[in-house]
């Protein structure tokens, strides 16, 4: 029996092929897939990976064999398999391990419209239809199979994004892009054709082995080539993209990155020039310059916790416009509440590309505070280190705490937010300040108490 507790994860399925999961458990969750979205037709996509076009084909004829319909869109960005589902209005999945190692693969998966599926919204039905198959062999299947069909939706992905940005003004830029082998190889080429841009492309080619550098632009080590193509070209700008395309890290000329925290505030005041008075969402780990541009803009900042589920599900309550997290996710009521980097990254552009100066001066308003970035540490305990912690700041005077989403204690010149990792046994720790020392000294602090 597969031991499903260790692939299906709060948001999605992902482990290691074939030791945790492989194809006929893929044809199971199909199925199931198909049994719990009550779908009479399904698309589904797949990333650059060994494993993914035959895992991919497996869930198809999962869900087939109920006599559901499956649109195959092959090759894609996760961000192109949600414009699927919204476009064509059916549930999706998309095979990626999005930036974990090459023998790694899951399943992203949303219903019609690129609504989430995660724990409270399917996933546990999924997982739980899937491990009584898998016991007692998989269910009958349908008088009628369903068809399974490919179509390539890329060309209107990509004119999609462009009618959401003005981009008839930009001026020609120098634009290196690090696709780190992965899905915005095959995406890039299609959204950039016809602009004023001079693309240096830098690891296109799609290889799921990963040959050059993990594709997870977070870590600092894996945007050293872009940084050094940028600074070598005389570059306006570096763009960098995870595994599966749907997370943006921006580098100015410099080669300097540029927060995303910074990035949520230009495309939120951007966003709200096209919709005045709407409503941003924001994570609890990003700059305090995020709400404070939203107000200058007259829009209305609202907090939410870490992760896409929450964001989504908090965008769709609020009907608010735009949700940016400090991971660089971008979300967008134009692209069905669903996030995409390559959106974000094109608002970048138009943004840079609108005005005479280069990209450091431009970001300089938005990015405001000093901050430590995320810090992660190893405990035993994560519970008792965290009320350590907290019993530290609680009563000090000056100082507010609350609980959103981990800790979150708050000074009049500094803020920190120490929160539990779902997966592994770390707490990780971000802090900012109106400067550098007290950044610091707040981070020096709060880590004394953590690794105590």
């Amino acid at each position: 029996m597969p031991d499903l507790s260790q692939i299906v994860k709060a948001y999605d399925v992902r482990g290691v092929v074939p030791d945790q999961w492989d194809e006929p458990l893929a044809e199971l969750f199909g199925a199931a897939f198909a049994r719990v979205t009550e779908a009479n037709a399904i698309v589904t996509g797949h990333d650059m990976r060994p494993s993914s076009p035959g895992l991919s084909r497996a869930f198809a004829r999962g869900a087939a064999s109920l006599g559901v319909d499956v649109t195959e869109i092959g090759l894609c960005s996760t961000d192109e398999l949600y414009f699927a589902s919204g476009h064509l209005g059916l549930p999706g999945a998309m095979f990626t391990a999005s930036h974990n190692p090459a023998q790694y693969n899951g399943i992203k998966m949303c219903r019609a419209g690129a609504a989430p599926v995660g724990q409270d919204t399917g996933l546990a039905e999924i997982r739980s239809l899937v491990e009584g198959w898998a016991a007692n062999g998989a269910p009958e299947p349908a008088a009628r199979p369903g068809t399974i069909t490919q179509q390539d939706v890329l060309a209107d992905y990509a004119a999609h994004l462009r009618s959401l940005v003005d981009l008839t003004a930009i001026r020609p830029l120098k634009v290196v892009v690090d696709a780190g082998n992965g899905m915005g190889g095959h995406t890039v080429p299609t959204v950039f054709d016809g602009l004023p841009l001079d693309l240096d492309a830098l690891y296109f080619e799609l290889d799921g082995t990963f040959p050059h550098h993990e594709a997870n632009p977070l870590d600092p080590k894996n945007i050293v080539d872009l940084q050094a193509r940028v600074r070598e070209t005389g570059a306006d700008i570096g763009l960098a993209f995870d595994g599966d395309a749907d997370r943006c890290f921006v580098v100015d000329e410099r080669g300097e990155p540029v927060s995303p925290s910074a990035i949520t505030a230009l495309v939120a005041a951007r966003e709200l020039a096209k919709h005045p008075g709407g409503t941003i969402i924001h994570n609890c780990i990003t700059s305090w310059s995020v709400p404070e541009v939203v107000k200058e803009n007259g829009g209305t900042p609202v907090r939410t916790r870490v992760g896409h589920s929450f964001i989504k599900a908090e965008m769709a309550r609020s009907g608010a416009i735009f949700g940016g997290e400090h991971s660089a996710h971008y979300y967008f009521r134009d692209f069905w509440n669903a996030d995409t980097g390559m959106l974000a990254a094109l608002h970048v552009l138009a943004a840079l590309g609108g005005q005479d100066g280069p990209l450091s001066e431009l970001v300089e308003s938005y990015d405001r505070y000093a901050a430590s970035g995320e810090i992660n540490s190893t405990v035993a305990d994560q519970t008792a280190r965290a009320e350590a912690v907290r019993a530290a700041y609680e009563g000090r005077e000056g100082v507010t705490l609350d609980e959103l989403d981990g800790l979150t204690v708050t000074a009049a010149d500094w803020w920190f937010n120490l929160r539990p990792s779902n997966t592994e046994p770390l707490l990780r720790l971000n802090v900012e300040a109106r400067d550098t020392e007290t950044a610091d000294r707040v981070r020096d602090e709060v880590l004394a108490l953590v690794r105590a």
